[in-house]
């Protein structure tokens, strides 16, 4: 596939190392580059990718097979990789409709090119922190049914925004947006340690040029879920959100995790 103008692969990009985590191959040598400096500091960092990949199969396949969800906006989708969201979805009713928004022109690329066969599913280019433009979007005006439950994802991308894009109004405004028994997947890289806050935080920052905000600590994703009655098991590390016999490895490190949950949007 032929780049998208103006897209330059020296400059690492928090999708394209996430695809190279999990051994992907949408991604380039800055990528892979920054992901092996970023491992001698957070060596955890491969099986949290793939444990919060895993945690996303779990949540779509129980929105759609235990809530009824038929229609899903996927904030910060990132790249196309095995399991995608409409793929889930559509396993347990193929009239399940898919809106991926992401600001990365890669990601539209290649999510265009996958999906230009299937109707029910499409790829907005979009900062997903505008709420008015996602929303009013072509893609969701024609998939997205104002009248029935949605599921608002926001699996691992809050990191990726700074504190004065202000994640926890964000998701405030999202769920003032959606249909009553419409829910909402949280969760973002979180640590104890303030080292590995400041460090990771500072690292991604340079190498992304600032398309980066920061690791966080669990009580700044209760805030986020504040518009939410979370289901069961509530707010944890992502492997442990109702985890099956298949699992990849856990972590060997803890010094980051995923945190997050699941809940319905509270009218």
């Amino acid at each position: 596939m032929d780049l998208p103008y103006g897209v330059d692969v020296s400059v690492p990009s928090v999708a394209r190392m996430y695809d190279s985590l999990l051994d992907g191959k949408d991604n380039y040598p800055a990528d892979r580059a920054a992901c092996e400096e970023l491992l001698l500091h957070v060596p955890s960092m491969r099986e949290l990718a793939l444990n919060n990949r895993q945690f996303l199969r779990r949540v779509v396949h129980s929105l759609a097979a235990d809530h009824g969800i038929r229609q899903f906006v996927d904030h910060g989708s990132g790249l196309p990789t095995r399991d995608n969201v409409h793929e889930i979805a559509q396993r347990v009713d193929p009239a399940s409709r898919v809106v991926y928004v992401d600001n990365d022109p890669i990601v539209r690329a290649m999510g265009g090119a996958l999906l230009e066969s299937n109707d029910r599913t499409a790829v907005l280019q979009a900062d997903f922190r505008d709420t008015d433009t996602v929303f009013a979007s072509e893609p969701v005006r024609r998939l997205i049914r104002p009248d029935e439950p949605v599921a608002a994802l926001f699996v691992s991308v809050l990191h990726c925004i700074p504190d004065s894009s202000g994640p926890a109004e964000l998701i405030a405004r999202v769920a003032e947006r959606l249909p009553v028994g419409s829910m909402m997947v949280v969760c973002q890289l979180v640590s104890a340690s303030e080292q590995v806050r400041d460090f990771v935080t500072r690292f991604m920052d340079e190498q992304t040029r600032g398309h980066w905000g920061r690791v966080r600590e669990r009580a700044d994703v209760e805030a986020f879920c504040a518009p939410l009655d979370l289901v069961e098991p509530g707010l944890t590390e992502v492997s442990a959100w109702r985890p099956q016999q298949d699992e990849v490895p856990a972590q060997v490190t803890w010094e980051w995790e995923e945190y997050g949950g699941v809940g319905f949007v509270r009218r």
